[in-house]
C-alpha cells in the first residue's frame, strides 16, 4: 500500500510516499514559498498539484493532524464532522489548522475517492495519568469544553519512543527517556517504558518551552493585563502572542531562528543572549523536573532542527547536569553524522541525537488504520 505523507508548514509542503508494509521510501520533495507574494508555487491547492504530478496517485494520504479537541486524539479516517471539529479547535492551534484544512480539502476536491487520515498529534499523549493532564480551571472548562493538557509532537516523541531502544539495542520497557524536541516549535516529554507520562506542551501548541515566535509557559492574567491596557481584541492578542513572542520577542531578532541568535550573540547582542540562556534553562528545568515525574532518567535525546544541529545548545542544555548522570562526550557532540550518541563513556546517563522521521510515524499509523492486524 502506499502512503502519501504531506508534513505542511506555514509557507512549505514537504512530502514522503511510503510502501507499506515494507515502509520503503518511493519518493520524497519539498515545495516553498507557498502563497507568498512575489513568486513561489501559489496556493496549497496548487503545491498538492504538484506533489501529485510527482509522485503520482496514492493509496491513501495521511496527515500529521494537530487539534481538534477530546474527540480526536488518535487516529481517525477523515470525514466532514474531523474537519468540523477542525475547525472548532482552530483558535487553540492557528498556525496549525489553517494550513491542514486546507491541505486535506485539497486533497478531497483532487481524489475525493482516496482514503484520508489524520493522525493526531496528541495521540501519543494520551497515556498521561489524569493528574498530568489535569488544569486547576473550573470543572465546567474541563467537563464541557475540554480544557485539559494534551500535548503535541506526538509524531517525533513516538519516533523517539521507538528509535532510541533500537539504537541502544535495549527494551523500550527499560529506558526513561527525555525526549527533547527542538525548533522552531519546541516541546518536551517523559517517555516511561514507550508510554508518554507527561509533556510540556498543553491544551494548545503555545505553552511549554519558548518557540521561535510563539511564547512559552506565560501567566494567562499578564495576558488578560495587556489585552487590557492596549485594548486589544481576542484576535489582535491571539496574533501578538503567535507572531510577536518566543525567542524573538526576548531577542528582538526577527524570526527567532537559534542560527540567527547565535551570531547575534556572537557579536555581543545582550539580548539575542539573554533569549538562548533562556531556551537552555527551561529545557535543563524540565529535565531535571521530568527526572522527578519518572524517579530518574535512562536516556537525554535531542531531536528536531535545533535539537539536531545545534551542538553548542545541546553543551549549554547538559551542562551542570552531572548529578544526573548527564555528560557530553564534546567531540561526538561536535559530529554532525546521524542518529549517534555523544555521552561520555563515564556518564551514566545516555545522550543521543536523533533525525527524527515524522513521516514514516504518521505513514505507519495510517496503514495500521486502513489495514488493521488480523
Amino acid at each position: 500500500m502506499q502512503v502519501l505523507i504531506p508534513n505542511l508548514g506555514s509557507t512549505s509542503l514537504k512530502f514522503q510516499l511510503i510502501d507499506f508494509p515494507a515502509e520503503n521510501v518511493l519518493s520524497r520533495g519539498r515545495i516553498e514559498r507557498i502563497s507568498q507574494q512575489g513568486g513561489g508555487s501559489g496556493s496549497y491547492a496548487d503545491a498538492v498539484a504538484h506533489v501529485l504530478e510527482r509522485a503520482g496517485e496514492p493509496d491513501a494520504v495521511g496527515f500529521k493532524a494537530v487539534h481538534a479537541g477530546p474527540r480526536y486524539r488518535g487516529v481517525f479516517q477523515i470525514d466532514d464532522a474531523l474537519i468540523e471539529s477542525l475547525v472548532l479547535y482552530a483558535d487553540a492551534a492557528p498556525l496549525h489548522n489553517g494550513i491542514y484544512l486546507e491541505g486535506i480539502r485539497a486533497f478531497r476536491a483532487r481524489l475525493p475517492h482516496l482514503p484520508l487520515v489524520a493522525v493526531f498529534e496528541s495521540g501519543f499523549h494520551c497515556t498521561m495519568p489524569d493528574y498530568a493532564r489535569t488544569y486547576g480551571a473550573p470543572a465546567g472548562w474541563r467537563r464541557d469544553y475540554g480544557i485539559e493538557r494534551y500535548g503535541f509532537h506526538g509524531a517525533s516523541h513516538r519516533f523517539v519512543s521507538e528509535r532510541v531502544p533500537e539504537l541502544l539495542a535495549t527494551g523500550a520497557e527499560e529506558l526513561r527517556i527525555v525526549s527533547c524536541h527542538l525548533g522552531g516549535s519546541s516541546s518536551i516529554c517523559a517517555i516511561e517504558r514507550g508510554r508518554s507520562i507527561d509533556t510540556t506542551m498543553g491544551f494548545s501548541p503555545q505553552s511549554g518551552l519558548e518557540n521561535a515566535t510563539r511564547h512559552g509557559e506565560l501567566d494567562p492574567f499578564a495576558v488578560l493585563f495587556m489585552m487590557d491596557r492596549l485594548e486589544a481584541t481576542p484576535r489582535q492578542m491571539r496574533a501578538m502572542l503567535v507572531g510577536e513572542g518566543g525567542l524573538a520577542g526576548i531577542s528582538g531578532v526577527p524570526g527567532g531562528d537559534v542560527r540567527d541568535l547565535q551570531e547575534a550573540t556572537d557579536r555581543g547582542d545582550d539580548a539575542a543572549r539573554l533569549a538562548l540562556d533562556t531556551f537552555a534553562y527551561q529545557i535543563r528545568k524540565t529535565i531535571g523536573a521530568y527526572a522527578a515525574a519518572m524517579g530518574g532518567i535512562d536516556v537525554v535525546a535531542f531531536t528536531g532542527g535545533i535539537g539536531e544541529n545545534s551542538a553548542l545548545l545541546r553543551a549549554q542544555v547538559c551542562a551542570g547536569l552531572d548529578f544526573l548522570g548527564i555528560r557530553l562526550d564534546p567531540a561526538a557532540n561536535a559530529a554532525a553524522s546521524g542518529d549517534r550518541v555523544i555521552h561520555h563513556s563515564s556518564a551514566a546517563t545516555k545522550i543521543v541525537v536523533l533525525n527524527a522521521n515524522e513521516e514514516l510515524i504518521v505513514g505507519r499509523e495510517t496503514y495500521r488504520l486502513l489495514h488493521p492486524p488480523a
